[in-house]
């Protein structure tokens, strides 16, 4: 079957782009509060040519069910410092009037074998073409830092084994994966106390931004720009 790859990837780029910018105006409206966001950052990417096909080849996906058969082709990642964020943001998914929740996969609650940990939510999502509205599926991935960074070199491993890792790699990845979740729990443990740290931090950050307004020097600071692009 020919498929024209540009077109039919069109509404998944749209749906990406649009719940990209939705999402970080969640992230933005708590940080106008001054209240704590559960969206640290918010990523999302629309799956290669090579990875969908590649993907059908091995899913023995049908060309003519790809759309409803592929969950993933528009993805959406969000970041949390905390485990409890990701259920604030999933709750928030929940809420919200302009996509549906087609199935929801709790991989904190119940990791797989591998240790990986995430929450993921598939959607429905209405996007406005130039010859009407059409729904497509996307998948959001709900972890926290830790979560993604394990996720992230786990990934890459799984490119050089191909999905066969030696028994040593395997053991010791499940036992990075639990010393990550262990981070969060300790986190978690200790979130009164990063949150009121965090919100000295901003009130001082605030502070330095009005003495440069009035002309004093700062460069000593040792702040980062925000690199979420």
């Amino acid at each position: 079957m020919h498929r024209d790859w540009d077109t039919f990837l069109l509404p998944y780029e749209q749906a990406v782009s649009e719940l990209k910018i939705k999402l970080r105006g969640i992230r933005k409206e708590f940080r106008e509060r001054s209240a704590h966001t559960p969206i640290e950052f918010v990523t999302g990417r629309v799956k290669p040519v090579a990875s969908i096909q590649e993907k059908m080849r091995r899913r023995y996906i049908d060309p003519e069910l790809l759309e409803n058969d592929m969950q993933d082709i528009a993805g959406i990642r969000i970041m949390c410092q905390f485990v409890e964020d990701i259920y604030q943001v999933v709750e928030m998914l929940r809420q919200r009037k302009d996509m549906e929740i087609v199935e929801e996969r709790d991989y904190i609650a119940n990791e797989k074998k591998s240790g990986y940990r995430s929450y993921h939510v598939i959607i429905a999502y209405p996007v406005q073409m130039s010859n009407g509205e059409k729904k497509i599926l996307a998948e959001i991935q709900v972890r926290t830092l830790s979560m993604n960074f394990w996720a992230t070199i786990e990934h890459s491993l799984n490119y050089k084994y191909q999905g066969e890792f030696p028994d040593e790699i395997k053991a010791r990845l499940q036992k990075a994966a639990e010393a990550a979740f262990s981070l969060d729990q300790e986190m978690s443990g200790i979130r009164e106390e990063i949150q009121e740290a965090q919100n000295l931090f901003s009130y001082g950050k605030g502070l330095n931004l009005k003495f440069q307004d009035k002309g004093e020097d700062n460069s000593d600071s040792n702040e980062f720009e925000d690199s979420d692009s």
